[in-house]
Formats: structure tokens, C-alpha cells, sequence
């Protein structure tokens, strides 16, 4: 049997692409290489699924740092708002997180996926699992079906790569669409890891000396080779056996994969501002105060309710101060010096997790050669993108399955047009 439109992948951006099109009336053919549908979403979100993002489309583009621009166009279309209304009108009720993050009410993941599916059944998508595609066919300059690795051959008017990125491979997404997108004559961008864990060789960490401990609303920075930073996050991190990780390192591994590559040096220098609420003057001011008050005390047991206890006895160290020593007889610099420590403490960094090991890829299918409006690539007709194969990435709060859905809706919708 013929099809109007086949997707290649059954991630966020291949179910949102065969729902458009087969709402469109299209005949439409769901192939995914994996034994069931949506396997990273099922996961997304530590198994809640974090379906997009309620902050102003201007904050959400913000937050994809990667080519968010791009969507622009796309969300004047189908925007996060839209896909609020889609997922309620399927019957998932969704809630509002801290930063805009909406979670289905029943905290489940699985929900997200099973309504999708049920959706895909109503719509009669035909859904072949466990169906590896080899290649996508062309001839004289468009679309014209697919090739299973089984030799099978299946026409169509229309594809949709929606096959995901390198990221999180046992999901199924082990970049199977970077050749046929250069077949078309699409450029790939060099693919990074973003949103991933970012290693170390310092001393403290090859000793271990903070594994495991986590540092709430630090300011985390990465810096130039002039010493100014490129970006800062506050929230969360924590040290881990081979570097650091939590929320504000994964926010900023992109730019420390870009830095190393930029400055061409085996190291990027990173800093921790784990006051940021407070300046330096300040904080001095109000430690003297506290030894003023507790001169029999030791430090470590005056800045007790500043910082877990671990990090202090560490930056007491680097600024070489006897841990035991009652407050009162520890010099005034070098109480600076901690002070100094505590707000800008700077350490190296050598390089981030391999991208299997990251959440999210960069780089992909050049966005200069799709149309944003409708997803469809501007070098071959018929031949659509969407989702992570595409060369966007954002930060991990629902900004990545936001751009994953908006691709997905347009993708469809256009490829189910006749032509």
C-alpha cells in the first residue's frame, strides 16, 4: 500500500507529525526502529514528562539557546499555549510547575504517551514497530518513499525525519538521519553534547574531596581565556566523582564544549559564586560581625548557616586557614580571601560526558536550509524535519519537547498537503 505521508520515528516530534497529518485526512504510515512508541518521552522529565513550558514565547526562545530564534516564525503557528489545549483536549489535565513547567496532573509520563497513541489509533495512522528504515528514496529532485533495512520499499509523497538525535541512544536515537538528510543535500552541523555532566581533572576531584555534595542557588559561571564569563546559571549543582553535574552545570556544558573549542585549549576555566544574593563586602562585613560576636568560636562553626558544612571546611582549606583556630585570632585577609572564595571559587574543567551520555544533541539538520514555517527542506520536495534531528537545542525544563512538538505539528500539517 501507498501512503500520502510516512514518519520516520515515534518520539514527541514523530507522533505530534502523524496526529497533523492524519487529522489532515492524510494516509499516513508511522515507522519507528525501536518495539513500542514513544520511549524517551515515556522517561522525560525523571518520568513525569515536562510537556512544554507556560513562560512568554520570548522567554521560551530564550531558553533555546541553540537556533531558538528559528522558531519564531513557527511559533506564530502552533505555539506552547497550543499545546497546552492539545494535550486537554485528549483528556491529560496539566499542571504548572516553578518556571513554567507543565506536568500532566497525574504526575505519569506513560499518560502523555498513551494518549498520544490512542489519539494515533483514532486517526488510523498505521504503525509498524520494530522497522528499522535503510534509506529515504528520491528521484528527480523529490520524495518518493522510503527503504526498510529488510529491502522492502514503501512510496509516498511526503516523508517526515523525525529519527531524534545521538542523545540518550538506547531510546533509539543513534543519529540514523544525518546520511539521508546529506543525501538530500542538506548541510549537518557538528554534532555536541548539551545539557550533560561536565568533567574534571582538578585535584579535589581525582581526591574525591566533595563527591556527592550538592550546592542549592549557586551563581555557576563559565569563562573565557581572559578570565570573563560567557554565561551564568543560578540553581542547583553537585560534585560528582568525575567533575560536576546538577541543573546549572547542564545548563552551562554547551558553552564549555563551545569554549574549548573556540579557544583551542585543553581546559575552560569554571567559577562558583555560592552567595550570589550577597557582594563580597557585604558578606566580609557580616562574618566579621559573627567573629566579632563569637570569638572562642571556630570559623567553621560561626558559617555553619552559610554553607553545608563540607564546602566550608574546603574553602577554609584553599584559603589556608586552620579549620580548629577559635575566629578570633584568623587575620582579617584571610577572612577576605574566604569571603573571595566563597563568591568566586575558580576551578578547571576539561570537557563534558560523551553525547551518548548527554540529554540533549547539538547541531544537526542546518536550519538555513528547512522553511519555519512549514519544516519542509528546502533542497529536496517532499522531505520534511522536525524535532531533535533539526540543529536546535534548548535547555532541559521543557523547552526541548516544546520545539520537539511545534516541528512535529507544522511538520505534518504541511506534509499532508497535496502537491
Amino acid at each position: 500500500m501507498d501512503f500520502d505521508v510516512i514518519v520516520i520515528g515515534g518520539g514527541p516530534s514523530g507522533l505530534m507529525a502523524a496526529i497533523a497529518a492524519a487529522e489532515q485526512k492524510a494516509q499516513v504510515l508511522l515507522l519507528d526502529k525501536g518495539s513500542k512508541l514513544g520511549r524517551k518521552l515515556a522517561i522525560s522529565g525523571g518520568g513525569r514528562c515536562n510537556v512544554t513550558n507556560r513562560l512568554p514565547a520570548d522567554e521560551i526562545i530564550r531558553h533555546i539557546p541553540g537556533n531558538g530564534r528559528f522558531l519564531y516564525s513557527a511559533f506564530s503557528i502552533f505555539n506552547n499555549e497550543d499545546i497546552i489545549r492539545f494535550f486537554e483536549d485528549l483528556g491529560i489535565q496539566l499542571k504548572e510547575e516553578d518556571h513554567g513547567r507543565m506536568f500532566p496532573v497525574s504526575d505519569k509520563a506513560q499518560s502523555v504517551v498513551n494518549a498520544l497513541l490512542k489519539r494515533i489509533d483514532e486517526l488510523g495512522v498505521a504503525v509498524r514497530v520494530n522497522t528499522a528504515v535503510a534509506d529515504i528514496l528520491y528521484r528527480n529532485g523529490r520524495t518518493v518513499g522510503v527503504k526498510l533495512k529488510d529491502g522492502q520499499v514503501i512510496a509516498s509523497r511526503a516523508v517526515i525525519v523525525a529519527a531524534g538525535g545521538n542523545s540518550v541512544p538506547h531510546t533509539g536515537s543513534t543519529g540514523d538521519a544525518y546520511p539521508w538528510a546529506e543525501k538530500a543535500g542538506h548541510t549537518v552541523t557538528e554534532l555536541y553534547p548539551t545539557e550533560v555532566p561536565v568533567t574534571s581533572d582538578e585535584e579535589f576531584i581525582k581526591k574525591k574531596t566533595l563527591q556527592g555534595l550538592s550546592l542549592r542557588n549557586v551563581a555557576l559561571s563559565v569563562l573565557n581565556s581572559k578570565g570573563k564569563g560567557i554565561i551564568t546559571h543560578q540553581m542547583d549543582m553537585i560534585f560528582t566523582h568525575f567533575g560536576i553535574s546538577g541543573p546549572a552545570v547542564l545548563r552551562c556544558s554547551q558553552f564549555v564544549v563551545k569554549e574549548l573549542k573556540k579557544a583551542k585549549r585543553p581546559e575552560v576555566i569554571m567559577a562558583i559564586d555560592s552567595l550570589p544574593a550577597k557582594n563580597e563586602e557585604q558578606l566580609f562585613q557580616e562574618i566579621c560581625r559573627l567573629v566579632k560576636n563569637h570569638p572562642k568560636k571556630s570559623l567553621k562553626n560561626c558559617l555553619k548557616s552559610f554553607l553545608p558544612e563540607r564546602y566550608v571546611l574546603f574553602l577554609l582549606e584553599q584559603a589556608e586557614i586552620d579549620t580548629e583556630m577559635a575566629s578570633s585570632g584568623i587575620a582579617a585577609e584571610k577572612i577576605r580571601r574566604f569571603v573571595h572564595l566563597c563568591k568566586d571559587f575558580r576551578f578547571t574543567v576539561n570537557g563534558t560526558l560523551p553525547l551518548e551520555k548527554a540529554f540533549v544533541t547539538g547541531g544537526g539538520v542546518s536550519i538555513k536550509e528547512i522553511e519555519p514555517k512549514t519544516m519542509a527542506s528546502k533542497k529536496m520536495a517532499g522531505l520534511y524535519f522536525c524535532g531533535e534531528v533539526l540543529d536546535i537545542h534548548g535547555y532541559t525544563g521543557g523547552y526541548n519537547i516544546t520545539s520537539a512538538f511545534i516541528t512535529g505539528r507544522l511538520a505534518g500539517l504541511n506534509a499532508a498537503q497535496p502537491k
